[in-house]
């Protein structure tokens, strides 16, 4: 199998590979979402307490519009100025892929940093 191939097939059913930069601002989104529906100083507020990261408004706002012309997130009806989001279904499987693999990732890491640094 070509290179190529390999790459079409983790962006097909990883979404999170397509955001370069902003998968990490993306993660954290997703995972606040998964709470339920916030807006974007809800969402920042939440990232912060459960993360110890701080998004910029323009990191977060970039990564919000991504999400959704992506059909992760959606935006949820609202009757003031602020505008909610919630997390799709193709969004709650994008997270669960997304985090299994970073899991994996950690895991192997952890696992050989033992045998050589031993454990923490």
């Amino acid at each position: 199998m070509e290179h190529g191939a390999v790459e079409h097939r983790a962006v097909e059913h990883r979404p999170l590979v397509t955001f370069g930069r902003y998968a990490g601002p993306a993660t954290l989104i997703l995972s606040s979402l998964a709470d339920g529906a916030k807006h974007g100083y809800a969402l920042t507020k939440d990232i912060e307490q459960f993360a110890d990261v701080r998004l910029a408004p323009g990191t977060l706002y970039e990564a919000l519009s991504r999400l959704e012309s992506q059909g992760l997130i959606e935006a949820v009806p609202s009757d003031d100025r602020r505008r909610p989001y919630r997390l799709t279904a193709a969004g709650a499987q994008a997270l669960r892929a997304h985090l299994a693999d970073q899991r994996r990732v950690a895991d192997v890491g952890l696992r050989r940093l033992s045998k050589t640094w031993g454990s923490a």
